[in-house]
């Protein structure tokens, strides 16, 4: 949720979880909007040491106001990263549509479903897991347990 006082400036960055560090591609992004580098790193590395240990790379949105305080608003890792993590794959398929890499249950879906849930734009976790069902898909799996589409009454 954007913060509540008023905000100069914002910008997203996308990070290995607990490794924010000074250096590029850091400190340049950080050092234009004229906030503390260190701070940053540290509240950064605080936020997100719980998914150090799974290797993910955390999106963050840095809001920055006038005093030159900030902001940080952490999201979810990226879907496809919960499912490589979920099926243990190295990679998605480089040809989605001709080269198949793996099968994801319907099941395993909703699970990653729930995770990423609050970054999505979904009602429940059926309309997520159908989210979810297209990231796949881009990613070269096969969903074979996957129910029929409702049609949606206008």
């Amino acid at each position: 949720m954007p913060p509540k006082k008023k905000f100069v400036s914002k910008f997203s960055i996308t990070l290995p979880a607990g490794g924010a560090t000074p250096a590029p591609p850091v400190g340049p992004v950080i050092g234009q909007h004229g906030i503390n580098i260190q701070a940053f790193c540290q509240q950064f590395n605080d936020g997100t040491a719980e998914f150090k240990k799974d290797g993910y790379k955390i999106p963050c949105i840095c809001y920055v106001f006038e005093d030159k305080s900030f902001e940080l608003e952490f999201k979810q890792p990226p879907a496809s990263d919960l499912i490589k993590k979920k099926l243990g794959l190295a990679k998605g398929s480089g040809r989605p549509n001709t080269e198949k890499v793996g099968k994801i249950t319907w099941a395993q879906l909703k699970e990653v479903a729930e995770m990423k849930m609050p970054d999505l734009n979904a009602n429940d976790i059926e309309a997520a897991a159908w989210i979810m069902y297209g990231s796949a898909q881009q990613m070269g799996l096969e969903v074979p347990d996957a129910p029929a589409k409702k049609e949606k009454i206008a």
